[in-house]
């Protein structure tokens, strides 16, 4: 039999962090759509080639131990499907990459042999949420890519790694909610900018929470290839909007929502291992958004099934392995486009486990639903999050 305290303790633990995970007072609401329509446009104009008349570098650079999944898959293959730059993925070591909370993939080419092909440099250099945010070689690495001229982009909790490699002090930036008390206590010269997707400042840019990494893609394709190419791919992917709006105030930690979670984290006799078939030429960004989502209910964890490696359409390498006899199959929609699925996959969660399960998901994504212009081109019977968030203290 449990122990009742052992049940408790944490939940209360939870309960008195209600509202302080952020530890940043924030205004309500997006504020004025004009000032957002200028800083998303001053967000691109800053992003703007500026070095080569050559094709355009993207470096996106992963942890082999753990990398965000969402923050490193969603980036890879928009700026691939875009068509308008060299895009390459790269790691510490080559080879394997876990991504968290599932899946792996392979990386062909450690940072040296970046470094060897591309003397000069990247232009952009992507950095996703990682396991461990002061990885040595990756700090030292991104400090080089800025020292030789490239534009860096802290996707999500990237900006904890962007700001252990020094390079947010004195600057304005965003990150993930949950993060913000963290990065501030950390370098107490940075200025937090709220309500804004993504932000730059100088060669450094953040995004909020990991949906913002489709939004901010868009906006780094349109600085790259114009605004025709930007929306045209937005309306291929299933995007309503790229703009730089975002209302910061609806994530926080509730006592609500903290009691939720943990009575959902209790129930750890409920966990289900599943399988999702993958294939030669999957599309990386329905997979993404529904094996994040999916195991980011702390019900199910998502192994990838097929006889072998996979490439998938961006051309990464994702490892996987037969099929576990009787596992049950992570639902994949085939005609949605494809960032559809996040609402579609979050709709399924709530059926399945709940609405306040759902809720959370959208939290730990950031997202607040079809009304956050993401995945909201067309697409039916979408979630919101509720209103209830405290925004900080």
């Amino acid at each position: 039999m449990l122990n009742k305290r052992a049940l408790t303790a944490p939940v209360f633990r939870a309960l008195a962090l209600t509202g302080r995970a952020a530890g940043v007072p924030l205004p309500s609401g997006q504020g004025d759509a004009t000032v957002a329509e200028r800083q998303a446009q001053a967000f691109v104009d800053a992003l703007k080639p500026h070095r080569r008349p050559a094709k355009s570098v993207i470096a996106i650079v992963a942890l082999n131990e753990g990398t965000e999944m969402t923050d490193f898959l969603l980036p890879h293959a928009v700026a691939q499907r875009a068509g308008v730059a060299d895009v390459q993925p790269v790691a510490p070591r080559w080879g394997r990459v876990l991504l968290y909370p599932g899946l792996q993939l392979e990386v062909a080419r450690d940072l040296a042999s970046f470094d060897k092909a591309y003397p000069s440099g990247a232009d952009y250099v992507i950095v996703p949420a990682m396991t461990d945010d002061n990885n040595p070689a990756i700090t030292a690495w991104l400090k080089q890519q800025a020292d030789r001229g490239a534009r860096i982009l802290g996707v999500c909790a990237g900006a904890l790694v962007v700001g252990r490699a020094g390079l947010l002090d004195g600057r304005r930036c965003t990150t993930h909610w949950y993060f913000r008390r963290i990065l501030l206590k950390r370098h107490p010269r940075a200025v937090y900018v709220p309500h804004q997707r993504y932000v730059i400042d100088g060669s450094v840019a953040t995004t909020t929470g990991i949906t913002a990494s489709v939004p901010a893609m868009l906006a780094l394709v349109e600085a790259i290839g114009g605004r025709e190419q930007a929306q045209a791919l937005a309306t291929e992917l299933g995007i309503a909007s790229w703009g730089a709006a975002h209302d910061s105030s609806l994530f926080g930690l509730t006592a609500r929502r903290a009691w939720n979670y943990l009575l959902n984290k209790a129930a750890f006799w409920r966990h289900e291992r599943w399988n999702v078939d993958v294939w030669d030429g999957m599309d990386d960004i329905p997979l993404a958004f529904a094996a994040d989502a999916w195991s980011r209910t702390g019900r199910v964890s998502i192994e990838a099934a097929a006889s072998g490696p996979v490439a998938l359409c961006s051309g990464l390498v994702l490892l996987a392995q037969p099929a576990a006899e009787g596992a049950s199959r992570l639902p994949l929609t085939s005609n949605l486009k494809p960032v559809q699925q996040l609402d579609r996959t979050l709709s399924e969660i709530a059926e399945r486990f709940g609405a306040a399960r759902s809720e959370w998901v959208m939290m730990e994504l950031e997202y607040a639903g079809s009304t956050s212009g993401v995945a909201s081109d067309g697409a039916q019977g979408q979630p919101s999050l509720p209103t209830d968030a405290p925004g900080g203290p």
